[in-house]
């Protein structure tokens, strides 16, 4: 199974051979610190949902590099380097069309009669066949490479495929008497591959990693992991080999936990790098199993199942069968012990059913009494809420008038001793010129009499005291008006006379006579100007003073 897992990953030349033992548990430090296991499991469900996503942007790709290379005709050797970089697209991604580009870079290397070439195409292909699960067809083809033929970085890929392929059987056959010399192949050929491996290279952490875990050396393997994490500029599909292969070491040493968490890890990088050729999709969906997640691990079976079946992997499918029978039959067993809970939940129900019904009876009439009662309290407690309504906006009156009362009162007070302090100083000054026959001066003291002036003194004192108790006035009288008809006064002026109006309205004098009086106009022009003000509001008229009405003081 461990060799299965490094078989859907490799890419290129040395990171084919090595993605999946090499990127062993880490690297990637963004994502290889692995988050908590809750919010690994929340991104991978938001993950599997833009998965067409992912899968269009791998396609994309395809489409582009597949019109250049029907569009470069006549240059072998060109299409010969794009046939691989389709084929690297593909060999994750969808089984057919690797094996078809396959077989046309073969091609193209026999039309360019170059053995170099052949047998990279032989190899391409036995990648392929291996990750498919056609073991006979991947040796065979494997056999037929002649290595010698090959560069150094091809014979590692080479010797490292063989390495696999060997592990592969072994974990497939399960068989205790072929198994070790299965095991003694794959570690034989991947002692020829670290020949070629640069020394403290992935590819070479890799290999060491391989042969660890094929020994069972598993805190030699935990060591080699942490290197690989310090490997600089993974990839994201790298990083999901790394974590799926760690969750493996971590199996094997008794950290379910980290390994639940880097499977986590893993498959969102697969998705996200659209790979079909996967495992920890499959493997998650067992410790979901193991765990008693019923739920997440149908979810993930399910695209597991998807992913085999899009790409077509023969030994994948087989694997995964065989769990997502067992997680079905996990469910089947979980509902027919709920059917029986449910069948002694019944007869329970019954029994408690025949006991209530003997005390039903007992219970009714104390039952219709309390009703009764019950009606009368809470016809008594409607009414009292109703009462209590209205008292709260009956005190709520009460306060407001009181603090209008007694602003007015003060301001009166105040206006009308001064006005006082001005008759008593007149009276004075009449009775002196009088007396001294000062007709004149008598004359010119009564012109220096300004009612007018008296008057504006009169209602700007008016207007401050109210807007003292109204400070919101204009502003919630303007709220009644379409923006370009409200009420804009200069910055001198508190009220003017439509406003003064209403502001007499608003403190409760409604009478179109007494306003004139008050404020010095006749009672025509109180209605017109009321009137005007109306027509330009976004409230019906006979709304208009009753909205009024309602503004708040302070």
């Amino acid at each position: 199974m461990v060799a299965a897992t490094f078989g859907r990953y490799q890419s290129g030349r040395v990171k084919f051979l090595f993605v999946f033992w090499g990127c062993l548990l880490g690297a990637w430090p963004a994502l290889a610190a692995a988050a908590p296991a809750d919010s690994l499991l929340a991104e991978l469900h938001t993950t599997l949902a833009h998965q067409p996503e992912y899968d269009a942007r791998r396609g994309n790709r395809i489409a582009v590099l597949t019109d250049a290379f029907h569009a470069t005709q006549g240059n072998d050797n060109a299409r010969f380097e794009l046939g691989l970089r389709i084929y690297d697209e593909y060999k994750a991604f969808q089984y057919d069309s690797a094996f078809v580009y396959s077989q046309k870079i073969s091609q193209l290397a026999r039309q360019l009669q170059s053995p170099e070439k052949v047998e990279i195409a032989r190899l391409k292909l036995g990648f392929i066949l291996l990750s498919s699960g056609l073991f006979k067809e991947t040796f065979e083809t494997l056999e037929s490479i002649r290595p010698a033929r090959l560069r150094d970085p091809d014979k590692l890929d080479f010797y490292f495929l063989m390495a696999r392929a060997y592990s592969d059987l072994g974990d497939f056959n399960q068989d205790l008497v072929y198994r070790p010399a299965y095991t003694a192949k794959a570690l034989a050929y991947a002692d020829s591959a670290l020949r070629y491996a640069r020394p403290g290279s992935y590819e070479q952490l890799s290999m060491q990693q391989f042969r660890a875990l094929k020994t069972r050396n598993f805190a030699r393997g935990a060591a080699l992991y942490q290197q690989i994490r310090r490997l600089p500029d993974l990839s994201l599909h790298q990083l999901a080999v790394s974590a799926s292969t760690a969750a493996y070491v971590y199996t094997l040493l008794g950290r379910e936990d980290r390994a639940f968490e880097l499977l986590l890890t893993a498959a969102i990088a697969d998705v996200k790098t659209a790979t079909k050729e996967t495992v920890a999709m499959f493997q998650l969906s067992n410790y979901c199993y193991q765990r008693g997640d019923l739920e997440n691990a149908y979810v993930f079976i399910k695209a597991a199942r998807q992913e085999a079946a899009f790409y077509k992997a023969r030994q994948r499918q087989i694997e995964i069968s065989h769990v997502s029978s067992l997680i079905e039959s996990r469910k089947i067993n979980i509902i027919e012990s709920q059917r029986k809970a449910l069948r002694v939940y019944a007869l329970l129900v019954t029994l408690l059913a025949v006991a209530v019904l003997g005390f039903a009876g007992l219970a009714f009439r104390q039952v219709r009494k309390l009703r009764r009662a019950g009606r009368l309290i809470s016809a008594t407690n409607g009414e009292l809420r109703t009462r209590n309504t209205e008292l709260r906006q009956l005190n709520r009156g009460l306060h407001e008038a009181n603090r209008i009362k007694e602003e007015y009162l003060a301001y009166y007070f105040h206006n009308n001793s001064r006005y006082i302090d001005k008759l008593e100083a007149l009276k004075k000054a009449l009775d002196t010129q009088l007396a001294a026959k000062q007709y004149p001066a008598v004359q010119k003291l009564a012109d220096n009499l300004n009612t007018k002036r008296e008057r504006r003194e009169l209602l700007r004192g008016f207007d401050a005291v109210f807007l003292r108790l109204f400070p919101r006035f204009l502003e919630q009288f303007n709220a009644l008006f379409r923006p370009e008809d409200a009420f804009r006064l200069p910055d001198d002026q508190l009220l003017n006379t439509e406003l003064r109006i209403f502001a007499l309205i608003r403190l409760g004098i409604t009478d179109s006579e007494q306003i004139s009086r008050m404020l010095g106009y006749s009672i025509n022009t109180i209605y017109t100007y009321k009137t005007r003000v109306k027509s330009r509001a976004l409230v019906p008229n006979e709304e208009f003073e009753a909205r009024i009405q309602a503004i708040p003081a302070v």
